[in-house]
């Protein structure tokens, strides 16, 4: 098994790609070793030591790590982690579906707007965000503001807040009149 990593905008995250499926659908997102109980995947990197973040894309692992780290010491461990789950033929996830987080259904006058602001994350966001090891999920609308939670490699990294306001915001305003200003949310 030969698995690739990629640098991300997040100096402190790195992308693994395991060259097969890491999860059938959806995203997950772990930042404590407490939360990774539902994935012997996370937890096995967690275990590394000096990791504060893993996050599961399609065909992505991206692992952050604490500032005092240097790459060089967490990054053949984690490797390792990583080969040694996916040998063992261990699920990634225990139990239930990772369903992408914040796409619950919104009813109301908003409605027709949300569903246009969901259209254009899904077809011209997610996959950019996804590049770089992260990913982006709608928490709500509320009079003209865009509320979004950037996960993974976005979550810590220096240029999400340009990501959020020169990127998205100007492509949702242009698309949606209604939409004022995109906000993040913490998770």
């Amino acid at each position: 098994m030969f698995i690739q990593t990629e640098s991300t905008p997040n100096p402190a995250t790195l992308k693994f790609l395991p060259g097969q499926t890491v999860l059938e659908t959806g995203t997950a997102d772990f930042t404590t070793p407490e939360a990774a109980t539902a994935s012997s995947l996370a937890t096995r990197i967690f275990k590394v030591g000096n990791v504060t973040g893993v996050f599961f894309g399609s065909d992505f692992v991206t692992v952050t790590k604490d500032e005092a780290t240097d790459w060089d010491h967490v990054k053949p461990a984690i490797l390792g982690a990583i080969m040694e789950h996916f040998q063992s033929g261990d699920p990634v996830m225990e139990g239930e579906s990772t369903a992408p987080a914040g796409h619950a259904d919104h009813d109301g006058p908003d409605s027709e707007i949300v569903q246009q602001i969901k259209e254009l994350l899904d077809t011209r966001v997610r996959p950019a965000v996804a590049q770089d090891g992260g990913d982006i999920t709608f928490h709500g609308f509320d009079r003209g503001i865009v509320y979004l939670h950037m996960q993974g490699a976005c979550a810590g990294c220096p240029s999400s807040t340009l990501t959020l306001k020169m990127g998205i915001e100007n492509l949702l305003r242009h698309y949606i009149p209604e939409v004022l200003e995109v906000r993040p949310v913490a998770a």
